[in-house]
């Protein structure tokens, strides 16, 4: 998490100048100064000839540097990543380290010999996610890899480095999606109702929880999709229910004809920090519109994290609740979609051409059951 005073530190021309003047190595990559005779953009702490106050513009980011006419300093190439990667490398090192070792933000930045606010900024750009939410990324891992080696529960949690049970069990969900116990039996225990019907775009699977819709599927065959969810929850008690999805599958055919352009589905999903705050931008796309990855790095705060933001749209269990279909590339071309490009050109085009008619009744969680 950023906090007032990082973001804070070097805000303003002053603070920058002086930085620039002491050539700060800890504002590299915090912003970037260009020099209007040379026609020159550099880091703080290049080492060419000081400029005259008069005749220096700053910039937050390299791009901007480029869009005012500016070129990249030879010396200190900024607009290159290699320093601030090295660092971030060498910070992932030590928490890689050992899973199990909550190490502080301060610590880090030791560690690294950086200062931690600028670590954190730095970090959240490249990586997309915070130290803090890295780590808690990282022993969730653990945890999934022990459970599903069959480890117990108790072993998995030490493994992982949970220090107790509680801490473990209020932090598991959000990561495996339900308890650990449950995720060891690979679903068992779980009860999930899914039915499959015929729309415009194939055939469609939605599978529920008694907390949500954990899945949305496309395809051409029930039984291939029908098959993946077997894969997906092996021990859970999957049961065919289309009376129980029937108002759920209406609201998709709904959307799908053009007469809907909003979902009322609870939803029981998944998700590491960063997937959650992807797929939270991508249901504040407005239908009919589309954003780029570039975008929602933007968006997220974390311009560098493109190619995160890609993985996670590719990740999304539940199609159409979660639009990522509305993301394509910057200059306009369509992405790859889990469920098939054509699919994406069908969805993109009838969002543009329709307008909500008269929305279906809300369903609300109760319905679950």
């Amino acid at each position: 998490m950023k906090t007032e005073h990082s973001i804070a530190t070097f805000s303003d021309d002053e603070t920058r100048w002086n930085a620039l003047s002491s050539r700060d190595s800890s504002a590299d990559g915090e912003f970037f100064y260009a020099v209007r005779t040379t026609g020159v953009f550099c880091r703080p702490s290049c080492a060419s000839r000081q400029p005259r106050r008069e005749n220096v513009e700053f910039f937050d980011t390299p791009q901007q540097a480029e869009a005012a006419g500016y070129r990249a300093c030879k010396r200190c190439q900024p607009g290159s990543l290699s320093r601030e990667l090295a660092i971030v490398e060498r910070a992932c090192k030590v928490l890689d380290a050992d899973p199990q070792q909550r190490v502080t933000l301060a610590e880090l930045s030791r560690a690294v010999h950086v200062s931690a606010f600028h670590l954190q900024r730095l970090f959240s750009r490249v990586v997309g996610v915070s130290p803090r939410q890295y780590q808690a990324a990282r022993r969730a891992d653990a945890l999934r890899g022990a459970l599903q080696r069959g480890d117990d529960v108790t072993r998995a949690m030490h493994d992982a480095g949970f220090g107790s049970t509680s801490r473990m069990y209020d932090a598991a969900p959000a990561e495996l999606g339900m308890t650990p116990s449950t995720y060891r039996r690979k679903g068992a225990g779980l009860v999930v109702h899914f039915a499959t019907a015929q729309t415009a775009l194939g055939i469609v699977l939605v599978a529920a929880t008694a907390k949500g819709i954990c899945k949305i599927a496309f395809g051409e065959n029930p039984a291939a999709l029908e098959a993946d969810l077997a894969q997906e929850l092996s021990d859970a008690e999957r049961i065919e229910d289309q009376a129980r999805l029937a108002p759920f599958i209406a609201q998709i055919d709904a959307y799908l004809r053009g007469t809907r352009e909003h979902f009322d589905l609870p939803l029981d999903i998944s998700a590491t920090a960063f997937q959650q705050r992807v797929w939270d931008a991508l249901q504040r796309i407005p239908y009919g519109q589309t954003r780029s990855y570039s975008d929602i790095a933007e968006t997220l705060g974390s311009p560098r994290a493109v190619r995160a933001v890609a993985n996670a749209c590719a990740s999304n269990p539940v199609a159409l609740a979660i639009p990522c279909h509305r993301v394509v590339h910057k200059d306009g071309a369509l992405a790859g979609y889990r469920w098939g490009t054509a699919r994406k050109v069908a969805l993109l085009s009838a969002e543009k051409e329709h307008r909500v008619a008269a929305p279906l009744e809300t369903v609300g969680t109760e319905d679950l059951g």
